[in-house]
């Protein structure tokens, strides 16, 4: 499975044309993950975003803001703490993705309805610069535990999928590749990932 995670911040052109290209080539979920945006901006793209998405037959998830995913009927992607704190959100979301960083974490977010996890970081990343990746032993760790999917998170490229793949990830969630290259080759970008995720 390849998710695409969003950073606004690191695109340097129109972000919802990328937006458009990356869901005409159909990964299997895009994940609107905009931190830095207030409530009102994130509303704006998560509508743009979702509106795209369905046209391509993209899965769309929202990313923390809760009553933003309730307002456009989106899927939701959470942390552990918001699941732990608020349980009956597995029942109000289809999809209900969560953000594990231990097996423990992992075993609970399960038991509580989680559709989903994504673990990490594994590598190194800017998106976490100067913290530690917590490495393949921990992603093993973790997908061993449950026998819901597990996403790799951080640092994911190409040549690195093969590793994810051997400790046990069902996929890979990617941001960076899908932000930053030449938005002209999106398309074989996707292609690459998904050809690599099929061999498996």
């Amino acid at each position: 499975m390849l998710y695409v995670i969003t950073s606004k911040k690191l695109c340097n052109d129109d972000f919802l044309a990328r937006i458009e290209e990356i869901a005409m080539s159909h990964p299997d979920r895009v994940i609107l993950r905009e931190k830095q945006m207030t409530e009102d901006e994130y509303r704006t793209y998560a509508y743009d975003c979702q509106s795209i998405c369905r046209l391509y037959d993209v899965p769309f998830s929202v990313n923390g803001f809760i009553n933003i995913a309730r307002e456009i009927h989106s899927d939701l992607h959470v942390s552990f703490e918001v699941l732990q704190a608020d349980p009956a959100l597995v029942q109000e979301f289809r999809i209900l993705g969560v953000s594990v960083h231990s097996s423990e974490e992992a075993k609970e977010a399960e038991r509580l309805g989680a559709s989903y996890l994504i673990a990490g970081h594994i590598y190194e990343t800017d998106c976490k610069r100067g913290m530690p990746p917590r490495g393949l032993d921990f992603l093993q760790q973790v997908a061993y535990a449950v026998s819901i999917p597990v996403l790799a998170v951080g640092g994911i490229t190409k040549e690195r999928l093969p590793y994810i793949y051997a400790n046990g990830a069902a996929g890979a969630c990617v941001m960076s590749t899908f932000m930053q290259s030449d938005i002209n080759n999106i398309a074989n970008e996707v292609f690459q990932f998904k050809s690599i995720f099929k061999s498996f």
